[in-house]
């Protein structure tokens, strides 16, 4: 019996979503067509996947943030508990 579409797609999601440490997890999200374009151009830009580049400024957005939450009194532990409000800042600064 031929697999229905939905079947195909479940099945190569299993097959796509295998990485080396097991530690990948499924991101379906819609962006605006200028951050998409942003994207493509930078990932190309720095000769990586869309992957890595978005992996790269998440972990470089996280460790400003953290540095930020040290100055704050239990500002890790909150940051960490996601209960940490920093003050509305730039994402770039």
């Amino acid at each position: 019996m031929a697999k229905s579409n939905a079947q195909r797609q479940s099945d190569y999601r299993v097959r796509h979503l295998k990485d080396v440490d097991g530690q990948a997890e499924r991101l379906n999200l819609l962006v605006n067509l200028h951050a998409k374009r942003a994207l493509e151009r930078l990932a190309a830009c720095y000769a990586v996947t869309q992957r890595e580049l978005l992996e790269r400024l998440l972990r470089e957005a996280d460790h400003a943030a953290l540095k930020r939450a040290a100055r704050v009194p239990n500002g890790e532990t909150d940051y960490y508990e996601k209960r940490l409000r920093l003050a509305k800042k730039s994402v770039t600064q």
